[in-house]
């Protein structure tokens, strides 16, 4: 059974799930990022992201859901995008 306990549980990668492979560099924006930077509102983006990440609910990320949306229509990203309020 010793020889058991050597054997590493099979994963894949983290690298495979960001979809990025190898070759690619960590600190450069990738097209996502890219579109993101140019709403004006990453900073409100990683937070909402986060919160979902953390709680798996967006009902529990209300706060940052409204700091996104407050920050998207400052930026006039509604008119860029076509957005309509539901």
């Amino acid at each position: 059974m010793a020889n058991n306990d050597k054997m590493p549980e099979q994963r894949p990668p983290a690298s495979a799930a960001g979809g990025g492979g190898a070759s690619q560099q960590d600190d450069e924006p990738d097209e996502w990022d890219k579109r993101i930077f140019s709403t004006g509102c990453a900073d409100e983006n990683a937070k909402l992201t986060d919160c979902y990440y953390e709680k798996k609910d967006w009902r529990l990320c209300k706060n940052e859901m409204e700091r996104f949306r407050k920050c998207w229509k400052l930026q006039g990203n509604d008119k860029r995008t076509d957005t309509k309020d539901a």
